[in-house]
């Protein structure tokens, strides 16, 4: 292991030095994750196959010179956290082509198991994947050390934000009748922007969150007196810089993500005959044979994700608001479950999707942004925000 992890550190300061980041951020800075370096890595062919030559002794613990198709996505997830990547769940769009390539090999690998040269041709596949949904959604990872927050609670920010989220957390009513109630949801409600990291993760909450908020409010009292609006904002201001304390002692590492769905990439789409027929001829050309028998909204979901990245729309699953989108503009198209399809009405049913799609969206936007705690090291170092 001790070689494996030498090699990452090698890589990494090879890829550091060639496009100048990369590395744990410090305070006022922002890596930005883009998959650049995954891509150099697999077009890299020594260093690549370096990479495959040492996972696969790692995993074939039998040296039976096979692999199970299962030892591949811990196999990508350790490469992932060498390069700095953050853990599932914070790139949804690189987490969904990964999860197809696996699939897709597990499906067409009859006995579970891939041979070295499979392992390669896999790992280079799933890792282009993951380069790809990051080249599209980068993340933005961010060192979270409470001078922001500080900046924050100490400036012109502050009250009108403050005096919006206890708007809020009134409307709750008597779910949130205590002042340290109050204040705590407040706090939830804050974010990154206002140099905040995740309250719902439960290591912030145990060690940011929780000793910060016992040191000012230790326990709801018996019969206390809700608090003035003014009180309110002071405890709030105070808790804020507990909290900040708190992150000085132990910054928090958060991967940011922010996407903006509009409609405006369907629409290039449509408005470009050559590209779309280009693309509808490609996803008809390799839908199922069952598919085109019988249509199914299952069948058509399929078919939109693989338009997705040049419609500049989400995978399905990975923004529930722009699934109910695609759901409805499925509906409208009436295209019949389960009744067969020629090539002409499959695609006049995309198109019809399609347009459906982008006209919702450009009434009604949808703007997703995530935060996802980094509870692994970055740049193959051995420090840890856990």
């Amino acid at each position: 292991m001790e070689r494996s992890n030498s090699w990452f550190r090698w890589w990494r300061k090879k890829a550091r030095e060639g496009q100048g980041q990369g590395g744990r951020p410090r305070h006022g800075e922002k890596v930005v994750v883009d998959g650049s370096e995954i891509r150099e890595l697999v077009e890299d062919r020594e260093a690549f196959g370096m990479l495959v030559d040492t996972k696969f002794r790692q995993l074939d613990a039998d040296g039976d010179g096979m692999l199970s198709v299962g030892d591949l996505r811990p196999a990508v997830a350790d490469i992932g956290a060498a390069l700095g990547l953050p853990a599932e769940g914070a790139s949804p769009n690189a987490d969904h082509v990964c999860s197809e390539v696996v699939s897709e090999l597990t499906h067409g690998t009859s006995q579970g198991e891939v041979s070295k040269a499979e392992f390669q041709e896999a790992l280079s596949d799933i890792l282009l994947g993951m380069a790809a949904g990051l080249k599209r959604d980068p993340l933005v990872i961010l060192r979270m050390d409470g001078e922001d927050l500080r900046d924050f609670a100490a400036g012109s920010r502050y009250e009108p934000t403050a005096a919006a989220v206890f708007s809020q957390v009134v409307d709750l009513g008597s779910e949130v009748a205590s002042p340290r109630q109050c204040v705590l949801a407040a706090l939830q409600k804050l974010s990154v922007d206002h140099g905040v990291p995740p309250a719902s993760d439960a290591w912030v909450a145990k060690h940011i969150v929780e000793p910060a908020l016992q040191q000012l409010l230790p326990a709801d009292q018996p019969g206390q007196q809700p608090a003035s609006r003014d009180d309110l904002f002071q405890q709030l201001k105070k808790l804020l810089g507990a909290v900040a304390d708190r992150l000085q002692e132990q910054p928090v590492i958060v991967a940011h993500t922010e996407n903006h769905y509009d409609g405006s990439g369907v629409k290039r789409l449509l408005a470009n005959k050559f590209e779309l027929d280009k693309l509808l001829d490609s996803v008809w050309k390799n839908l199922a044979a069952e598919d085109k028998n019988k249509a199914s909204k299952g069948c058509l979901i399929t078919a939109l994700d693989k338009m997705a990245d040049a419609a500049s729309l989400p995978y399905y699953s990975a923004v529930k608001e722009v699934d109910a989108v695609v759901e409805e503009s499925i509906k409208t198209a009436g295209v019949e479950e389960g009744k067969a399809v020629d090539e002409a009405e499959f695609k006049k049913s995309l198109t019809e999707i399609l347009r459906a799609i982008m006209l919702r969206l450009n009434d009604s936007p949808v703007f997703v942004s995530t935060d996802v705690v980094v509870h692994e090291p970055l740049s193959g170092t051995s420090s840890s925000v856990n």
